[in-house]
Parts: structure tokens; C-alpha cells; sequence
């Protein structure tokens, strides 16, 4: 099970991992910390371990993020109907080995049953930092990285067929099978077993035959559908291959020499106490659910399963997040060579656009990494209510940690929140202005519009041209910045222009869409004829998903060499709704 995106995000770009260059690593100096226009190449520094700070200590805003707890808080509290979003939650945020913000709020236990019946106060259990999560599909991850451990030492490639392993894959369509189908979800699998585990099998040998006996629903390399049944699968080939269950692979291999004191599965009862509870389940009949894994499948195999069973902190969680930006170590301890790393954040869905998935690691969804999302941003979900998005280009992560099933999964979607929480980081680092102290920028939120208009000028000619800069973050060409003329101060028409700089269109366009590219771009284009000309730039969101934003800044308009406007000089000949001056 998990959280799933609702639409796709429309990025339009397929790129495989382009800006974790080989080579030594690099080290971030002080000048860009803190920047979200100046993408980082190559990993951090291998040594880098991560330290409590402020958001100012690395040039962040903490404004956003101040916002985005405000946000949170307010979603652990009932609304129009009548519950609130999730029980409780903690975040955690980190740009450049600093960790500038950990928040918790609302309740790991809250509730008594499905219905929402609070307990007394002094039952309930309240979210703190170190509170544990039952991760859901986000344990994909641990078995992924296990998947590929055994990959570096020679024991299996991702080009590996599964037949090899299990004579159940060595005819039909399943016999195409390979390790690297299944890490990216093309396998051809259904999304679940049918019938579920639990209810289908009397016990755990007949439960993993059945994940082995899955009949396909699509041919192998044809289609994006994501399986808990991939993931189910490589666990059994980690287990076969090591000789150990795969919890025991997790701790000796990832988490034992990373210090992840809080990650693994079945927690023990020592540890209840710190443990948010899940949802209240009558079939099967679990009740309360809390230090037992949710997911009821990974429930009837012991609690272990490929697919779900890890349990962990936002602290923890960290530690492997800036493990990766790490290139595959953290305090000395090496889980993983930095090509590997390279591999789990490749593109191999290049034929599939809205499902860029690299090995185990899912790539660029705005759905849930908000405006942090990039065709190299790296993370996963869980059902439960799970987040971790991480951001190479700024060597930044987000982790939101929520009990959002508890008492009920039926209370509905939290992936705003997500979104929302990824997005403060984003717009906490600056873009600083292209030329001069401030620029014009707009970070509209869904289904929204801004207009930075002129005011009105003479063009006596058809040789008047306007030239700025724009630095255009959006979720793609649903959101547009575009150009708008008026000769009558009624009808708008579009200016074609031209535009250079990285990432930057080809050829004339008359928008510009950006998503990515994190850089300024230099545009210009021709005025039309007037005596009472106005330009406008039209900034406008769909209703699903935005961007960091965009800016505009060197605004010129001239004519045979003479001057008609200059926004640097004059800021006052620039109306703005939507829109405001900003030096970072």
C-alpha cells in the first residue's frame, strides 16, 4: 500500500542523472549555501555530518518554514469535517550538512477506535522528535539499497534475470523479468498480491509462494505500475543470496554501521512507548495498531517483508538521506560507493514521463517533493503518511513523518502537506537577483494569477525591443510566464521571444516554462508599435502543484539606441499584483 499521486506532474523533461558527475567530490562554499539558483555538482563532501543550526547559519529564510510548521500544526486540528488531516506529525529539514528545523505536533496515540473517539488526555501520547514511525513503503528503500550492495559485490546485476533465483519466473512473459524491472516498477506485476496474504493463505511458506506464483497483469517493460510485489520479490532474492532474513541484512549492512539506532523492523516493546500508533483495523482484527507493522501483508509474513516492516525517527531517516547526498557514506562508515548512489538516482523510466524512477528511488514528483522536485530530486512515500524527498542539486532533504492512518486511512489525502513541506525549504533558499539589489518575483500557490505590468510608453517604430531576465521554476508548461502587449490597454497579445542560458528553450517561444534548471535566462523580444504601449508579464498556476516560482529583473525597453523604459532605474514604472521586490 501507499500514498499515490493524484495526477501526474507534467514536467516534460526526461533526463537521466546528469549533475552527480564523476570524479572527486565537491565541496559547497559558503557563497552558495543557502542558493537555489546555483545547483550543486557532484556529491557533498564525503565527511559531511550533519549538525543542529538555525536556518540563518546557511543563509536560509526562516520564514517559510515558520509557515509551513504553522501549516502542519493547523492540519492536526478538526476542520469542516469534523477530524483533522492526520493526529500528528514531525518534520525535519536539512540544507548543507545543517539541520535547521525539527518540529513536532499533534499526538503519536489519540485516538481509542476507527470513529475518532479521543482519549483522555492523560492516555494520549504526544509527537516528539525521536517519535517512531512505522515507514510503510518507504522500507522499498532499505531493500533497494540491499539489492544493490549484493550488485557491488558481484553476487547479481541489475540486468539479472529472476529466473535465475526462482524457477517460478522461467516461463512465459515472466521468464523477462530482470532485477532492474522490478526496481523501477515495470515488471508487469499487479500492484498487490490477489488475493491479499492475510486473508488468502493459512501461513507464512504459503504467503511467499503465492508473491512467487503472481501471475503478471502487463508484459514485462511495457508499462509504469507500481508493485509491492517487486519490491516482495527482491527481498526473497536478498535473503536467498545473503542466507539471512532480510531484517538481519538491513541491520549488519545499513543501518547497524550508519548509527540508526531507531530503524528496523517489529520494534521492541522497550520501545512502544515513542511508537505513533496506526490505524484501528477490524478485519483482520488488529485493533489499535501501534509497534506492529500496518501494512497487512508484511504483517502475515512476521513483519518483514521487502516491500514494508522498517520502522524509524526523522533522526534516522536523516542520517540515511545525507548518506546519499553523501555519496553512499556518513561518519566513515561506507554502505555504498558513490557510482552505485549514481545508479539509484539514474532515470531508467525514460519511456514512461510521469514515473521517472531510478533504482528503488522515485525522481521528480512534484506531487509530493512540492518545489524541491527536479529531474534529479530523489525520495519516496508510505501509506501511512510518510515523506522523504531528497534534493542533490541543493544539497538539501526534507522528512515529513505522520501517523496520517490513525485511528482511520478513510480521513483522507495528505499530500498537500507534503507538498507543502518540501516547497518551505525550496523557498527558503534565495535566487538572488540577476543585475542590481532586488528583482520582481511571484510564488503564487494552485490555480492562481499575477501581472507585473508597465506603465504606458511610445514606440515609434517597429525596431523597439525589450530584453529581461527571468529565472523560471515552475511545474512546467500548465504553469507559464508569458509576455503581453497592448496597444489599446484591452487586448493583450503575446510577444514572441528568444531566450538563452542553461536550460533554456530553443527556437522563438512566446511562454516560458521551466522546471529544474534552477538558472536565470536572458530573453528578449520585439514591441509592437504604439503610442500608448504597455507590457505585462502574466505569471498563472493550473490547479495541482506549483513550482518555486519565477522572477524578472533587468527589465529594458529601447529603440534605436534610446532608452523607453529601465526597470533597474525606475522600479516605480512597473505595476505588480501578485509580485514583489526581493533581494533574495
Amino acid at each position: 500500500m501507499r500514498a499515490r499521486k493524484v495526477i501526474a506532474a507534467a514536467t516534460g523533461v526526461l533526463v537521466a542523472l546528469t549533475t552527480l558527475t564523476s570524479g572527486a567530490s565537491a565541496i559547497t562554499s559558503h557563497d552558495d549555501a543557502g542558493r537555489f539558483d546555483r545547483p550543486q555538482q557532484g556529491f557533498a563532501a564525503p565527511w559531511t555530518t550533519l549538525r543542529d543550526g538555525r536556518a540563518k547559519d546557511v543563509n536560509l529564510d526562516p520564514a517559510p518554514i515558520k509557515a509551513a510548521e504553522d501549516f502542519l500544526a493547523s492540519w492536526t486540528k478538526p476542520d469542516a469535517t469534523g477530524h483533522p488531516h492526520f493526529s500528528g506529525a514531525v518534520g525535519l529539514l536539512a540544507h548543507d550538512g545543517v539541520v535547521v528545523d525539527r518540529y513536532a505536533v499533534g499526538g503519536a496515540l489519540r485516538y481509542a477506535d476507527a470513529a475518532g473517539t479521543e482519549l483522555p488526555a492523560d492516555q494520549q501520547v504526544p509527537m516528539r522528535d525521536d517519535t517512531i514511525f512505522d515507514m510503510a513503503s518507504i522500507s522499498k528503500l532499505f531493500t533497494s539499497i540491499a539489492v544493490m550492495q549484493l550488485v557491488e559485490r558481484g553476487q547479481l546485476t541489475i540486468d539479472t534475470k529472476v529466473s535465475r533465483f526462482f524457477p517460478e519466473f522461467a516461463t512465459g512473459d515472466k521468464a523477462a523479468i530482470t532485477i532492474k524491472m522490478l526496481l523501477t516498477h515495470v515488471s508487469g506485476f499487479d500492484a498487490d498480491p490477489i488475493p491479499s496474504l492475510w486473508a488468502g493463505y493459512p501461513d507464512i511458506p504459503a504467503r511467499r509462494q503465492a508473491v512467487l506464483d503472481s501471475p503478471l497483469k502487463n508484459k514485462p517493460g511495457t508499462t509504469y505500475l507500481y508493485s509491492d510485489i517487486n519490491l516482495l520479490t527482491l527481498g526473497f532474492i536478498v535473503e536467498k543470496l545473503t542466507g539471512q532474513p532480510l531484517d538481519k541484512v538491513v541491520h549488519d549492512r545499513i543501518t547497524a554501521p550508519l548509527g540508526m539506532v531507531d530503524t528496523g523492523y517489529n520494534p521492541p516493546a522497550s520501545k512502544l512507548g515513542r511508537v505513533a500508533a496506526t490505524e484501528f483495523e477490524a478485519n483482520p482484527p488488529r485493533g489499535m495498531v501501534r509497534g506492529s507493522v500496518h501494512d497487512e501483508n508484511a504483517w502475515s509474513l512476521g513483519g518483514v517483508a521487502g516491500h514494508a516492516g522498517v520502522f524509524s525517527t526523522a533522526g534516522d531517516m536523516a542520517t540515511l538521506a545525507q548518506t546519499i547526498l553523501n555519496g553512499g557514506t556518513y561518519r566513515g562508515h561506507r554502505i555504498l560507493n558513490e557510482q552505485t548512489v549514481r545508479l539509484l538516482l539514474t532515470n531508467y523510466n525514460q519511456q514512461f514521463p510521469d514515473d521517472s524512477h531510478g533504482l528503488g528511488f522515485e525522481l521528480d514528483q512534484p506531487w509530493y517533493m512540492g518545489a524541491l522536485a527536479s529531474p534529479v530530486t530523489a525520495g519516496h512515500t508510505g501509506f501511512t503518511g510518510t515523506t522523504l524527498v531528497i534534493d542533490p542539486e541543493s544539497r538539501s532533504f526534507a522528512i515529513l513523518l505522520t501517523n496520517r492512518v490513525h485511528p482511520t486511512r478513510n480521513w483522507g489525502s495528505i499530500n498537500t502537506a507534503r507538498q507543502v513541506w518540501a516547497t518551505s525549504l525550496a523557498r527558503a533558499m534565495a535566487v538572488r537577483p540577476a543585475v542590481g539589489k532586488d528583482a520582481w518575483t511571484s510564488t503564487l500557490g494552485n490555480a492562481s494569477v499575477a501581472t507585473l505590468s508597465t506603465r504606458p510608453f511610445t514606440t515609434h517604430s517597429d525596431q523597439a525591443h525589450v530584453s529581461f531576465f527571468a529565472f523560471v521554476d515552475t511545474e512546467g508548461s500548465t504553469d507559464p510566464l508569458q509576455l503581453q502587449a497592448t496597444t489599446d490597454g484591452v487586448n493583450w497579445q503575446p510577444i514572441t521571444l528568444s531566450v538563452s542560458g542553461p536550460g533554456a528553450p530553443s527556437g522563438d517561444v512566446t511562454s516560458l516554462s521551466g522546471h529544474g534548471h534552477r538558472a536565470w535566462w536572458k530573453a528578449t523580444g520585439v514591441v509592437p508599435q504604439g503610442a500608448s504601449v504597455s507590457l505585462r508579464w502574466r505569471y498563472s498556476t493550473d490547479p495541482n502543484y506549483t513550482g518555486r516560482g519565477v522572477s524578472v529583473d533587468g527589465v529594458k525597453v529601447t529603440e534605436s539606441g534610446r532608452s523607453l523604459l529601465d526597470g533597474e532605474r525606475n522600479p516605480a514604472a512597473l505595476i505588480a499584483e501578485g509580485w514583489q521586490l526581493s533581494s533574495r
